[in-house]
């Protein structure tokens, strides 16, 4: 129960976070023993690349504590939904933060908000879903797999996170969200290959005050499709968006610095006797890589307007 709220002391069963470096950190459960292949119950060692831990060790330890690796040491941390994003368990491709960070702006995801999610796929959205969301919102998120659909459910409740969602085996683009829902939504997102068939049943979900959704697609031709389908049913300021990141390299450079007034009274251009001073400066100098992150896909926002503007 480690998400759902902040946390001093590691628990036994609780979701912890083991940082070695920025490469190298895992997810892993605060369980002093596991079955092994046979069965049998043994104790639960994790093994990294300095060393075995005994899982039982960091029971009881606080949060943010180093501990000790039979070769090395690492960190116990509580866990996000940014570390979690880079630890979790891969059922499908996922969605990363910088993709992320602008989903939950375009949607206007807030506490309170009722949120409508399809495909749960990994469960790495659904997680910043629902620290937005709380303590008063609540997440329906949709997968026509039946099995993503109950290891996402399992892993939310593990988390201490079930009350505020609820993962449903379904296919929205043929069968829709539900009669229960419609009118109920403030936001919708959409993971899907056909995303298109579900523009309809997303317009039916949306709250009659007006609502926001949003469309991942990462090809141009699909967000073309889905551009259509908004247009057809009434959204607007349908606006399409490339997420690139770029880290810009930060270095200290000499750059040499010339004395104008040296230069101003040295007598011809050719007196071999006249060298002009090699003074240097220090100066905190920022630049663009020579290559950035390739393409993730297309983020395609829209808003539905309120009843009284349609």
């Amino acid at each position: 129960m480690s998400f759902a709220q902040p946390k001093t002391i590691i628990d036994e069963g609780d979701t912890v976070i083991l940082y070695l470096t920025i490469t190298n950190v895992y997810a892993i459960e605060a369980i002093p023993q596991i079955k092994n292949k046979k069965g049998e119950m043994v104790e639960n060692v994790f093994q990294t690349n300095f060393g075995a831990l005994k899982v039982k060790d960091i029971i009881g330890v606080q949060y943010g504590s180093k501990v000790e690796l039979s070769k090395g040491w690492a960190h116990v941390l509580q866990p996000n939904p940014e570390l979690w994003t880079q630890t979790l368990p891969h059922r499908t491709q996922i969605l990363y933060t910088p993709d992320i960070s602008m989903i939950l702006h375009q949607l206007e995801i807030k506490p309170g908000s009722i949120v409508i999610e399809s495909g749960t796929g990994s469960g790495s959205l659904s997680h910043y879903f629902l620290r937005a969301i709380r303590p008063h919102g609540y997440l329906y998120t949709f997968d026509f797999h039946e099995e993503r659909a109950q290891k996402a459910q399992d892993e939310f409740n593990a988390h201490g996170l079930g009350e505020y969602v609820k993962v449903t085996h379904r296919d929205v683009c043929e069968n829709g969200f539900g009669d229960e829902l419609n009118g109920t939504a403030d936001a919708v997102f959409l993971d899907l290959p056909a995303p298109q068939l579900a523009i309809p049943h997303a317009l039916k979900a949306l709250k009659n005050q007006g609502g926001r959704i949003c469309s991942f697609s990462p090809c141009i031709e699909q967000s073309s499709r889905v551009c259509e389908a908004l247009e057809q049913n009434g959204f607007v300021d349908i606006v399409n968006i490339e997420i690139l990141q770029v880290e810009d390299i930060v270095k200290t450079k000499n750059i040499p610095v010339m004395d104008l007034e040296f230069v101003k009274h040295k007598k011809t251009a050719f007196d071999k006797d006249t060298k002009t001073p090699k003074d240097t400066k220090k100066y905190i100098t920022s630049s663009a890589p020579n290559t950035t992150t390739g393409h993730t896909g297309y983020l395609t926002v829209a808003e539905f307007p309120p009843l009284f503007a349609r």
